[in-house]
């Protein structure tokens, strides 16, 4: 196992929690998570990595050894979280991103909006959200406001093993020692014999906010860097939008290839990891 290093950052006013693999010479690569999970548990990823890198991986506002905000989760908070990360730690160098799930498609805008900065990305098992029609607002507001008056809670297990079964019973293609480990990265003791999770139950909290698939759109069309998205072969997000819609919207993104790891699930890096790795590492190879 690659040992990894912990930094705490200011960023934009909470204490910002990023790790780091490998040596700080070596060419940079920012490896971002999907929502609830934290960058601990992408070691199961980083150990299959063959390459030299130095590896950032923050964990998002909210997850991990990251502080929580006191109120909700709004999207672009993530960009702009990203933005000071990286102003701190490779300033408007281009460097390399792979981002799973809400990291993928925090990346995708990013690479957007700042376009110089990204020399490849690779996004896992993303860009699937369905478009929300205005005539959903209403709704959304009012569910969103019942929620704030009842937020939601954190389960509670009695040890890292029933967590891990937990995990092992909703993510059914991990093997049992890979649970575990999921498991101690996103549960610590609460000092009352009970294990918490490290994520802020208020991710759970519906928001308002709309997804406009337009505006990612029109923001993709401004990437310049190579993609390449790496889809899991059974994954529910596949079920989230037509092929033909899916394959419209990626292609504003101009230099995109796609490949799919067969019989992955959502959470490739962690059930598949050999074969994500390797596909990451032939496509960013092509940068050196």
């Amino acid at each position: 196992m690659r040992a990894s290093r912990s930094e705490f950052l200011p960023i934009r006013g909470l204490r910002y929690h990023l790790r780091h693999w490998g040596e700080p010479e070596a060419p940079r690569l920012y490896l971002l998570h999907g929502l609830l999970d934290v960058s601990a548990s992408m070691q199961l990823l980083v150990d299959e990595l063959r390459q030299d890198w130095h590896i950032i991986a923050p964990d998002w506002r909210g997850c991990g050894l990251t502080e929580w905000p006191q109120d909700g989760y709004w999207f672009p908070d993530y960009i702009a979280d990203l933005d000071a990360i990286v102003s701190q730690h490779s300033g408007d160098a281009p460097t390399c991103f792979v981002g799973h799930s809400l990291g993928g498609h925090a990346a995708s805008l990013y690479a957007g909006i700042r376009p110089a900065r990204i020399a490849r990305l690779v996004i896992l098992d993303s860009l699937a959200v369905p478009d929300m029609p205005a005539e959903l607002a209403p709704k959304r507001f009012d569910r969103w406001l019942k929620e704030l008056a009842d937020p939601p809670q954190n389960k509670t297990y009695t040890s890292f093993a029933e967590l891990a079964a937990r995990i092992l019973h909703r993510h059914q293609k991990l093997t049992p020692e890979r649970a575990e480990f999921v498991a101690r990265c996103w549960g610590r003791e609460n000092g009352s014999g009970q294990i918490e999770l490290l994520g802020d139950p208020k991710h759970r909290l519906r928001m308002p906010t709309l997804y406009r698939a337009a505006e990612s759109i029109a923001i993709w069309q401004q990437v310049s860097a190579p993609v390449l998205c790496i889809d899991a072969g059974d994954s529910w997000l596949d079920k989230m939008l037509p092929a033909e819609e899916k394959k419209q919207r990626r292609a504003a993104l101009r230099q995109l290839e796609t490949v799919v790891v067969p019989g992955a699930s959502h959470m490739l890096h962690h059930d598949h990891p050999a074969e994500t790795a390797a596909l990451i590492e032939a496509f960013l190879e092509k940068s050196r």
